[in-house]
């Protein structure tokens, strides 16, 4: 096919997504009769950034949309990869926009005032947790005997690992944790963050300096490592599953527990495949003792390749995206729409009975720094975690290794390289 003949859609790989979004340009096609044929191709993380990144596809016209993680913003601001919304929306703006949706899922996109994506799929982290399995009356008996407390969802990271080893059952196939710790360059260090932040920890200093060697750190490595490597606790293949993996196992009845995103809590409800439907619930992510819960707030955006010889059609097919009709679909899909409308929505209440709590999610959620370096700087966390989970080499060595690479890339920044 031509590729003047051809709506390119490069999606990241999950079925919810690739389902979706055909249905949309169904859907869009059928009013717009724009004649163009969709191709849709699917990619797993680390082949997405390839081809819209390294293989510069944004910009040589290889793709008209894409889904960008807001990870990837401040790059793709930088090479000037993606075409600047603000005056589409300015002249055409979607239904209710933008009051119909959290100011959080608008900020992280804004590059002074250049819009560089719509929103698409929501869900910040928590805990999603069997509620079964903790409302079980035989497990609470032996829970109570054996630690003198209530069998509840874990507050503390403590509490999570004595929980996930107390459900542990490989004989029945059961997982006390899920951890998606494939390296990838996202998962293992969202998990790492969390852990950081969850300990009153920060990875950026007040002068914008990575910092690796202090003693959160230290506690979030030491607390990572004994999970992953507790075989009485956890997943036997968490260091092969990136997030989605992970959920799929949830899903099938696989774990008791895990930190993951919110959208897979709502998969487990809305996949035909689910074996757990109507048996999770979900909580805010653990802390360490003195510290406090927090979640993260990253999304995926459709955004319009600065290459594309179709950007007004492509608007049209992101604005056609963002209506309370598609933003639903989406969501029955398995993904989670962006909506307010979409959060409230009583059939999607009904389905997903935990689905209006999103807007507690946000309150509780923060975010990645927005730095052109930022994918430098997760290879150096997803390189120290993975250190951290096969070898034995001390933390405050691989905290020093890490810091001495961040120092590089300071270094590189100020002399302009």
């Amino acid at each position: 096919m031509k590729r003047e003949q051809s709506f390119r859609i490069a999606v990241r790989k999950f079925g919810p997504f690739e389902s979706a979004v055909r249905k949309q340009w169904t859907a869009f096609e059928a009013n717009a009769h724009t004649g163009l044929v969709l191709d849709a191709q699917a990619f797993d993380l680390h082949s997405l950034v390839e081809t819209l990144f390294t293989l510069d596809g944004l910009r040589r016209g290889d793709w008209d949309v894409a889904f960008l993680n807001t990870d990837w913003i401040a790059s793709a601001n930088a090479s000037g990869s993606v075409v600047d919304l603000a005056p589409f929306l300015r002249d055409s703006p979607p239904d209710d926009f933008p009051h119909g949706w959290s100011a959080s899922l608008l900020r992280l996109q804004d590059m002074d005032g250049r819009v560089l994506g719509t929103p698409y799929h929501d869900g910040p982290e928590c805990l999603i947790y069997r509620k079964d399995l903790f409302e079980d009356p035989k497990r609470r008996d032996e829970y109570r005997t054996a630690f003198g407390t209530a069998l509840a969802p874990p507050q503390t990271w403590d509490e999570f690992h004595r929980i996930a080893r107390f459900l542990q059952k490989p004989g029945e196939g059961l997982y006390g944790a899920v951890f998606a710790a494939f390296p990838d360059g996202h998962n293992t260090v969202y998990d790492f963050l969390l852990q950081l932040w969850t300990r009153g920890g920060e990875l950026i200093d007040g002068s914008g300096k990575v910092q690796f060697d202090t003693p959160e750190c230290r506690e979030a490595l030491g607390f990572y490592r004994t999970m992953l490597q507790d075989d009485s606790a956890v997943h036997p293949h968490c260091r092969e599953m990136d997030s989605v993996k992970s959920g799929l196992a949830f899903a099938a009845g696989e774990g008791a527990m895990m930190v993951n995103w919110f959208g897979f809590a709502a998969m487990c409800e809305t996949l035909p495949e689910s074996r757990v439907k109507g048996r999770v619930n979900i909580a805010n992510v653990p802390h360490a003792s003195g510290g406090n819960s927090t979640s993260l707030n990253i999304y995926w955006l459709l955004s319009i390749a600065a290459g594309s010889p179709h950007s007004e059609v492509a608007y049209a097919f992101l604005r056609h995206c963002l209506s309370e009709h598609m933003d639903k679909l989406l969501t029955l899909e398995g993904a989670i729409g962006c909506r307010r409308s979409t959060w409230a929505d009583p059939e999607i209440n009904r389905t997903i009975p935990f689905y209006n709590r999103l807007d507690d999610l946000h309150a509780n959620a923060r975010e990645l720094p927005r730095r052109a370096d930022w994918p430098e700087i997760a290879s150096i966390i997803d390189e120290l975690v993975l250190q951290t989970i096969q070898t034995k080499k001390p933390a405050n060595e691989l905290l020093r290794a890490a810091a001495k690479k961040a120092q590089g890339l300071r270094l590189k920044q100020i002399a302009g390289q």
